[in-house]
């Protein structure tokens, strides 16, 4: 990337409230999900994941979505998402009061399967509904591709597959955004650049990237993606994350981590990094965990005299 490149704003989309929370076996309360999303706010984060629309009995954490959505500070400047599964999902986001919609779509039969209880071509058929009821709202809506690069149940993910779920989902939904995830933290830099600079090539449909650290690849894979045009990632405070129906998958790209290496190469993303490590600290101890992050452990460089 050159000078001009790196001159542009990187937006951040943090989602510690729903993929950052949403593995942890320690329940969180909503009062404490409340704090956490007003201090995201806080600390810069203007794009937030607060909850999901799911089965609470199968992700427990998230049983209280209704409850967070109607504690979220309405007059805050941020903009609150809620990822959803199915119609049933978005017809609760709108009654909850979402300001934007996240709908879930797997590229492989087997993580259908297990994440929800579907198929490829069946997910499609309900994205029809889905950017329906969303546009009737007024709702932007994204479609998160997920095991995007690779699936725990699959295994390797061709970029044909990827690229023909996404399309599709292009023709049957108004979308507002895509987002390519990484769900099992197993794309490498080469892969990540390839897959996205095609569909850059065929949409001007904003495109965001969901990466996992699950083998440290994940701040590589950024500098790929951006090369490749994407303007938007997803992180969590703490590196929390992972997916009850992703074995082994392990957190989220840390908010921490992302937006110091972005501003250690001039890019602007209005979070402050030294504020998003406490915060991290913060929600780990809540959940009984040690802070992913390296700067959680290195703290930021250079440091303040």
């Amino acid at each position: 990337m050159n000078d001009a490149q790196a001159s542009r704003a990187v937006s951040i989309v943090d989602v510690s409230p729903r993929d950052g929370l949403q593995n942890e076996k320690v329940p969180v309360t909503t009062q404490d999900k409340l704090r956490l999303i007003n201090e995201l706010i806080a600390l810069g984060a203007r794009r937030i994941e607060a909850v999901s629309f799911v089965n609470p009995r199968k992700v427990p954490q998230m049983a209280d979505a209704d409850a967070v959505m109607e504690g979220v500070p309405r007059d805050a400047g941020a903009s609150f998402i809620g990822l959803v599964l199915n119609t049933r999902g978005a017809v609760r986001a709108v009654d909850a009061g979402v300001d934007e919609m996240n709908y879930v779509l797997p590229v492989t039969d087997a993580f259908a399967a297990a994440n929800q209880n579907t198929t490829v071509a069946a997910a499609l058929d309900a994205l029809e509904e889905v950017s329906s009821i969303a546009a009737g709202a007024s709702i932007p809506l994204t479609v998160t591709a997920a095991v995007a690069f690779g699936c725990p149940y699959q295994g390797d993910v061709p970029k044909e597959q990827t690229l023909a779920v996404v399309r599709s989902a292009l023709q049957r939904g108004a979308l507002t955004e895509v987002a390519l995830a990484d769900t099992i933290g197993c794309a490498v830099p080469w892969q990540v650049g390839d897959v996205f600079g095609e569909l850059r090539s065929e949409t001007g449909v904003q495109l965001r990237a969901h990466l996992h650290e699950t083998r440290h690849t994940a701040l590589a894979n950024t500098y790929a993606a951006m090369a490749a045009g994407v303007g938007v990632f997803d992180s969590a405070v703490g590196g929390l994350g992972g997916c009850p129906f992703a074995p082994g998958a392990a957190g989220n790209i840390s908010t921490e981590d992302l937006v110091w290496m972005l501003g250690r190469a001039g890019f602007e993303t209005s979070i402050d990094p030294v504020a998003a490590t406490e915060l991290g600290r913060w929600i780990c101890a809540k959940v009984e965990t040690a802070p992913r992050s390296g700067l959680a452990g290195a703290g930021v460089f250079p440091k303040a005299a």
